[in-house]
């Protein structure tokens, strides 16, 4: 069960700084494992943020980004295995990657290696590590979430360029008719006579309601945004 202080739900954009690079969240009980980690990773220069159990794990991945998570499956109180349920059971973090990391004598245990991917697992190494395999390894993940990056602000461009596109558009449309194309019909007169009266009213509305003739200096401008917002859009097709 999610303890209470876990079940508060934060949108991922309240703490992403798109210029901010993503850590990687280091989550073991052990201090001298921690300082090894941080030796065999000091060198990617990105922050590396430590957790000494799986409620602190909980409560950096609520406050800011990581690209990757080392978990140590052994911990007291709330163990790797449970950590990782609740991290994939969150919107905001469910898919961030897991590296388990586990001492040989642990990863001979049946189902160890079997329950770590069932819980959601990238990957799994063993203590004592290889350190360039782990460093290779977790670059690999900085790396990808780097292109995720780059794509979900691509994605937003070309949402932006077709926003614009529609604007444009929708300025050329009032440009070719700014009044309407037809107004309003005039009621029919039910004497058959036309009231002398009513007459200039009656004609004020009719110019009002005519067909306007369109701005042809605007409407070339209006031509040729719509002609720019095309070809920006179709240079940006495969």
């Amino acid at each position: 069960m999610t303890p209470p202080e876990l079940n508060t739900r934060i949108p991922r954009d309240a703490y992403t700084d798109p210029a901010e690079e993503a850590g990687v969240l280091l989550v073991d009980d052990r201090e001298d494992n921690l300082v090894a980690l941080e030796a065999v990773l000091g060198t990617l220069e990105v922050p590396l943020v430590r957790a000494m159990s799986g409620e602190e794990a909980m409560k950096a991945l609520l406050r800011q980004e990581f690209a990757v998570i080392l978990l140590d499956v052994l911990m007291p109180g709330m163990d790797g295995f449970e950590t990782a349920g609740h991290i994939k059971r969150l919107d905001q973090t469910r898919d961030v990657p897991i590296i388990f990391l586990t001492g040989a004598e642990s990863a001979s245990e049946a189902g160890y290696t079997f329950r770590g991917y069932a819980t959601g697992a990238a990957d799994y190494l063993t203590k004592p590590f290889d350190p360039w395999m782990l460093r290779s390894k977790v670059s690999v993940f900085l790396e990808l979430h780097r292109k995720n990056r780059q794509l979900q602000q691509l994605l937003a461009g070309e949402r932006d360029r077709l926003g614009e596109f529609a604007r444009r558009l929708t300025a050329l449309e009032r440009c070719l008719d700014p009044g309407g194309a037809h107004g309003p019909a005039a009621p029919a007169d039910s004497g058959g006579q036309a009231d002398a009266q009513k007459a200039p009213a009656a004609a004020g509305a009719a110019a009002r309601h005519s067909p306007a003739v369109p701005d042809v200096p605007e409407l070339a401008r209006h031509i040729a945004e719509l002609a720019d917002a095309l070809n920006e859009l179709r240079a940006e097709l495969p």
